[in-house]
């Protein structure tokens, strides 16, 4: 052990404590007393340099490495050969991948995902919404999560890759295996065969989809990718595969604890959503300010590139990050009265779609659906309230979401 690691001991803050009940029910006491702690701590339970506050976060997120997956190589010679079709897909995504290979394939699915093209889906997402909310308006109650935020974007990205919508329970399904994993396999590395399942579901779906588009081309994301081309440079198979993968966990998983947290988040602060029911011209400002009080994703793991110091702490190369974006976006330093909802908020810059290269380029959609889906149940659900029930969120530690949120409405 080096000498300048202050080890934790039981009575200290570690952010193995998100296993807690409580603690995965509202973290935000232990990240704040992480923030108070630090603002940089080494957590020896998780064997990781944990960060908590909004400067050292935006430093991890733009100068530390995310090539941090294992090469199926590494994983055979660690005697895991039954993950290395997992961990051969991990290291095609732009998620875990560092300049140049990052650039090239950023800057390729860029074309692909324009906030142009995204932009023309609204009308569809609009009309996608109110199928949702008529199909429960005449029951005067409904499961947010199941009835409206899991099938809206969960359609939305079948649509929008160019695969039959017929087909989005069973993306659903793959995607929420392979979000389960990444948020939790330091915690729980049972889910990983699971999610290779899945990722072997899914490989396979894409691959015979990229077959039958080459026969009979369709717009979407997936023609997009095998079209995109930069300086005679395009994408492979395997490529687009592994990106289609990351885009749907991302397009799915995230959306839908946006709309679940979101919507929670207003029903405990009436207020707040009366000011929205009563002046829908903030629906934009609306969206930021839930991102950043309860963020969809929580924290990201990186690693040092070579010996640094992160506030105040000596930092090795090669040692693990965590940078938890949740916590800097209610950091007080950064944010004014962060634990407070304000939906006309200035000035804010949270971290919930990350930061610099790695910043997430699905946001543009993500807050189209959010804009949407908030309009529309505060809208057509007149009197929408919580029901009585004990709140269970899933035990992902990464991704954070309801698994239910039962509501009644007029």
């Amino acid at each position: 052990m080096r000498d300048d690691i202050a080890i934790a001991d039981a009575a200290e803050p570690s952010l193995s404590r998100l296993l807690d009940p409580h603690v995965l029910a509202d973290p935000y006491p232990l990240y704040r007393s992480l923030r108070e702690a630090g603002p940089v701590l080494w957590d020896p339970l998780l064997h990781a340099w944990v960060v908590a506050s909004y400067a050292e976060c935006v430093t991890v997120l733009h100068q530390f490495s995310a090539d941090r997956t294992p090469t199926p190589e590494q994983i055979e010679a660690m005697g895991m050969d039954e993950l290395a079709p997992l961990a051969r897909v991990m290291t095609r995504q732009m998620l875990f991948m560092d300049p140049p290979d990052h650039t090239r394939l950023r800057r390729l699915a860029a074309v692909a995902f324009t906030p142009r093209r995204v932009e023309q889906l609204r009308s569809h997402i609009e009309e996608i919404a109110d199928r949702l909310v008529a199909r429960v308006r005449p029951q005067g109650r409904m499961d947010v999560i199941a009835d409206f935020a899991a099938p809206l974007p969960a359609i939305v990205t079948a649509e929008m890759l160019g695969v039959p919508t017929s087909d989005h329970e069973q993306l659903k399904e793959w995607s929420a295996d392979f979000a389960g994993m990444l948020g939790n396999f330091q915690h729980n590395p049972d889910l990983a065969q699971r999610a290779l399942e899945s990722v072997e579901a899914m490989s396979g779906y894409f691959a015979a989809q990229i077959r039958e588009q080459e026969r009979r081309p369709k717009d979407g994301l997936i023609q997009a990718f095998m079209a995109a081309e930069i300086d005679g440079v395009r994408l492979s198979e395997e490529e687009i595969i592994a990106n289609t993968i990351v885009t749907i966990v991302g397009g799915q998983e995230t959306t839908t604890n946006l709309i679940g947290n979101g919507l929670l988040t207003l029903l405990k602060n009436p207020d707040a959503f009366a000011h929205l029911r009563g002046d829908p011209a903030i629906i934009e400002s609306a969206v930021e300010e839930l991102l950043r009080y309860e963020s969809p994703s929580q924290h990201t793991a990186r690693i040092a590139p070579e010996n640094t110091e992160l506030g105040g702490k000596r930092i090795a190369g090669g040692d693990a990050v965590i940078a938890i974006m949740a916590a800097a976006n209610r950091d007080p330093r950064r944010f004014k009265d962060p634990d407070r909802i304000d939906l006309v908020r200035d000035d804010n810059r949270h971290l919930a779609f990350g930061w610099a290269a790695h910043f997430c380029f699905g946001a543009p959609l993500a807050r189209i659906e959010g804009q949407i889906a908030f309009a529309k149940l505060a809208r057509s659900l007149p009197n929408l309230a919580l029901m009585p029930q004990n709140l269970a969120w899933r035990e992902n530690l990464g991704l954070r979401g309801l698994k239910g949120l039962e509501v009644t409405f007029g």
